[in-house]
């Protein structure tokens, strides 16, 4: 599965305000839902704040994978945000995150799941793509740039 087919333009937004963790998963989930393919916007955003209980998705280096498995979603589903300012997510390197792509999947596609975050971790840990993504201005811009990644593998 591509990118671009689990993130819509209307998912992502760049250049965004949030004064902390909670009100960023809100929104990230209030992203998700505009897909059409979010069932339960308060049951995602239950599930996900669990999944952050267990640990922080705040990967390091500026960056955040909220994910979580539910069945809250009729198919897998992501938003994506690029942050003005830098917000505490409690990150394993104890580092503010400014880019931040949510995941949400059915409980009965794990393997799925696993394989996305793994590719969007594997971008986003890049420094070059992401001085790049850092700079991209719209969510099609966002799109376009992770199309390009994909014809490229």
């Amino acid at each position: 599965m591509k990118l671009e087919e689990i993130i819509a333009v209307d998912s992502i937004e760049t250049n965004i305000e949030v004064q902390d963790k909670n009100e960023l998963l809100s929104k990230m989930v209030d992203l998700a839902y505009k897909s059409g393919k979010v069932i339960n916007k308060n049951e995602a955003l239950k599930d996900i704040h669990e999944r952050e209980k267990l640990m922080s998705t705040g990967i390091g280096k500026g960056i955040a994978l909220p994910h979580a498995k539910t069945n809250s979603v009729e198919d897998t589903v992501g938003s994506f945000v690029i942050l003005k300012k830098p917000v505490d997510f409690e990150s394993l390197d104890g580092e503010p995150v400014s880019i931040v792509f949510l995941l949400l999947g059915r409980e009965s596609n794990v393997g799925l799941h696993l394989r996305i975050l793994s590719k969007i971790s594997r971008i986003l840990n890049n420094d070059e793509y992401k001085i790049t993504i850092g700079g991209l201005k719209s969510g099609q811009e966002v799109i376009d740039f992770f199309k390009k990644l994909e014809e490229e593998e």
